[in-house]
């Protein structure tokens, strides 16, 4: 390889490397969050979202998600040219299943993706790309936001 484009190629690296670097570690938009959860029912017993489907707790999610989870996905999930990826879209392989068993599996499946990323946060090649919420949302909160975006995904078409 020529000597010029090896040192043109490594200048581009390097560069690239210091901006991927430059945004360090992304925190979450508060350092701790106070929510009255005393109008949301228990949180039911049992694995992953037992808060689904529940209007109620969809419209206490939409709010708690315009405050926290908005600057980077969107108010009310709409997340036109933002950084954070449209979440209303994160069941769309499940939505389509028609064996209701499998259909669910899928769902909890899901519910373990979205809990993890949201307490865990996102990080690719040392960049923060999400900021980790445990500490700062507790699972109860989590699930509000959860059922909130499946009360924004489009309709299961009927069998």
């Amino acid at each position: 390889m020529n000597p010029i484009i090896r040192v043109v190629l490594a200048g581009l690296l390097a560069l690239t490397a210091q901006a991927a670097f430059a945004h360090g570690t992304a925190e979450p938009a508060v350092a701790s969050f106070e929510a009255d959860v005393t109008s949301l029912p228990p949180l039911p017993p049992g694995e992953g979202n037992t808060y689904r489907g529940n209007a109620q707790v969809a419209a206490f999610g939409r709010a708690l998600f315009n405050q926290t989870c908005a600057r980077c996905h969107g108010v009310d999930a709409v997340s036109k040219n933002l950084p954070g990826p449209d979440l209303t879209r994160l069941d769309r392989a499940c939505r389509p299943i028609a064996d209701a068993e499998v259909r669910a599996r899928c769902m909890a499946d899901n519910d373990a993706f979205f809990l993890d990323s949201v307490q865990n946060g996102k990080v690719r090649v040392g960049v923060s790309h999400m900021p980790a919420w445990k500490g700062v949302l507790s699972p109860q909160l989590i699930w509000t936001l959860r059922t909130f975006l499946e009360s924004k995904a489009p309709a299961r078409r009927p069998d």
